[in-house]
């Protein structure tokens, strides 16, 4: 009897610990939260600091509770219309005696979103307000940002090398040979090369020829959007011969940027901070290079968007495609269809902006969703399209609703084709001496089977399906875009363009962004642009949700941000990083490959220019992981 109350008086003391260790744990949670509250009331005169150290995005992931309380490294994610309201609000008023943008830890965007920052970013600077950027090294993301400033300062020991899109990509089918994994692939769209990785070694001739026009006009852009923002930069210069202009500095990078007119001063933080201290202010008494410095979150808390007028629906379609429900940054087709109908019947909506940044995914949640758009056609309502970085595959399918379709110049779009991947085992079970075997009723009895693989017959039967859905599709953009049916399969197969071409080929109709498509929306509505305001259809996040955004935040960021944070590490350290993330890449194309099921309408070469986010996320978790398996 003593050992079993001994037992018993053990278990009742861990089980105390574990509710003290609770209860700790909760309300160091919730000291966080109050902690990191914004607070308009703290804005006084001083410069603006806009700290990117993440990615921007169009609408950040749901925070990741593991990252936030095991103390796991959780990728940072800045809503482009938040930073874009920030940096208006900033030009008129007073108490902003400058803009910092602290780029060090910059992860970067999409085209279309880091551009959009950049022209907030110029209108400050056109107001006669200072914008001063600093990094050790620019990524060619966050150069376009600083290009637009008034002041560009670098590291002395850092510098900039600009690489371009493009680059190297993972091709599987040496290991899956060697694996003995064979691959199903069902697909329309001769340039469809998001199955490409899985059965080929190398990109096909039309993948190349299709990425090489996509890159270069994206590329293109990206160039003259520099020279328009600094047009004294010799720019071109320095990307066709950057070896030459780096020795001609004796290996110096960042006295090459100097020399070549990218960077107006070489120094370090404290150096910088003097300056920023020199126009926006220092406290008495803080060390050297302090600054009067404005928090960004407070920032926004004291410059709400309007909420005044009629009201405008904004049906965000942001992330990969999924089925099912999903979290913010990923387009769950119930949820975002739940959202919309949910606002069509509670909201008094006068128009629909159905805002797509999407490289695609499933075609079952993208139908899903595109019926709920029409639901609020049927309601009589005008649906305007604003196509934000991205909106390929799933991304078009979701558009076709629209009236009108708007899109910026370095919007990926296209990618009209369907595909479906199934890999079967059968080779690899026999290598280990595993077979199958067993009674088939039907021609289709356990198929797809991935243990004996699949038959001619099921093999007809999901080509079938697939060739449908493409025909589908493209009646679905013939239907909205006036085209014949034959001319959207010439444009389409699965190729992806960048918004110029994709406005002269008429798959859309203008340039502008969002503000410019919720302006069309209340036109179409008879109503004046000036009295409406934008309603964004979003599911409004839990107090635990709030509890574990509010830890994160609180916990990485300094509540003294008038010292500058640590630097993020020269072009050595993003190599590094680099080689990281493609291991992460690999492990999660695998996970891909084996988890995924239904038909796909989903882009390969978006990931080229700026990974999605819930990727990048997911396949960090996955490197962690394997790295605390094998003891790294």
């Amino acid at each position: 009897m003593k050992l079993v109350r001994g037992a018993w008086k053990l278990l009742v003391g861990i089980k105390d610990a574990l509710v003290l260790l609770f209860m700790l744990l909760f309300f160091i949670a919730l000291f966080a939260v109050l902690s990191a509250r914004p607070n308009p009331a703290a804005v006084r005169d001083g410069a603006l600091v806009l700290n990117i150290d993440g990615m921007i995005v169009e609408q950040p992931s749901q925070a990741d509770p593991f990252a936030a309380f095991g103390g796991g490294e959780s990728i940072k994610e800045y809503r482009m219309r938040d930073l874009v309201r920030a940096l208006d609000a900033a030009k008129g008023d007073s108490r902003v005696k400058a803009v910092v943008l602290d780029l060090d830890r910059f992860m970067g965007g999409y085209p279309a979103a880091v551009a959009e920052v950049g022209q907030a970013v110029a209108r400050v600077r056109a107001a006669g307000k200072p914008v001063l950027a600093y990094a050790t090294g620019y990524t060619d993301s966050g150069y376009l940002l600083a290009a637009n400033a008034s002041e560009i300062w670098v590291n002395p020991l850092g510098g900039t090398l600009f690489t371009g899109p493009g680059g190297s990509r993972l091709y599987y089918k040496g290991l899956i040979d060697k694996l003995g994994v064979t691959t199903h692939v069902y697909k329309v769209g001769k340039f469809k090369s998001a199955v490409e990785p899985f059965i080929l070694t190398g990109q096909s001739p039309e993948a190349r020829e299709a990425n090489e026009a996509l890159y270069g006009a994206i590329f293109g852009q990206w160039q003259e959007a520099v020279a328009k923002a600094r047009p004294k930069a010799r720019i071109r210069e320095t990307i066709a011969q950057p070896d030459v202009v780096v020795a001609a500095a004796n290996g110096d990078i960042a006295l090459a940027n100097e020399r070549m007119g990218l960077v107006d001063k070489r120094g370090d933080r404290l150096a910088f901070g003097k300056r920023v201290a020199e126009v926006a202010g220092a406290d008495a008494g803080k060390p050297a290079g302090n600054f009067k410095a404005i928090k960004l979150a407070n920032w926004l808390e004291a410059n709400p968007a309007p909420k005044t007028g009629d009201a405008i629906g904004v049906i965000t379609i942001a992330g990969e495609i999924v089925d099912g429900k999903a979290g913010p940054g990923t387009a769950g087709g119930d949820t975002v269809s739940a959202l919309l109908l949910k606002g069509l019947a509670e909201k008094k909506l006068k128009a629909l902006v159905v805002r797509v940044d999407s490289p695609g995914g499933s075609a079952l949640a993208s139908e899903r969703i595109r019926q709920a758009i029409l639901q609020a056609k049927g309601q009589g309502l005008p649906v305007v399209v604003s196509m934000g970085s991205l909106a390929a595959s799933g991304g078009y399918w979701v558009s076709t609703p629209g009236d009108v379709i708007f899109a910026e110049p370095n919007t990926i779009t296209g990618s009209i084709g369907i595909f479906g991947i199934i890999p079967t085992f059968e080779n690899t079970l026999a290598k280990i001496g595993v077979t199958s075997d067993g009674v088939k009723t039907t021609p289709l009895t356990g198929q797809p089977d991935v243990y004996a693989g699949t038959n001619e017959t099921v093999d007809r039967v999901l080509q079938s399906g697939i060739e449908q859905g493409y025909r589908r599709f493209i009646g679905l953009v013939s239907q909205s875009r006036r085209m014949t049916p034959q001319r959207v399969d010439e444009i389409g197969q699965g190729r992806v363009w960048d918004g110029g071409t994709a406005r002269q080929l008429g798959l859309v109709d203008r340039f502008g962004n969002l503000s410019d498509a919720v302006a069309e929306a209340a036109k179409r509505a008879k109503l004046d642009p000036a009295k409406v305001h934008a309603v964004y259809l979003e599911k409004e996040p839990s107090w635990f949700e709030q509890l574990v955004a509010g830890f994160a935040a609180g916990s990485g960021e300094d509540e003294d941000e008038e010292a500058a944070p640590e630097s993020g590490g020269d072009i050595y350290a993003r190599i590094a990083a680099e080689r990281r993330a493609v291991f992460g890449q690999a492990l999660g194309d695998a996970r891909r490959l084996a988890m995924g099921s239904s038909m796909q309408a989903r882009c390969l070469e978006c990931g080229a220019f700026g990974p999605a986010a819930t990727n990048v996320r997911a396949d960090a978790r996955l490197i962690d992981l394997v790295l605390a398996r094998i003891g790294l």
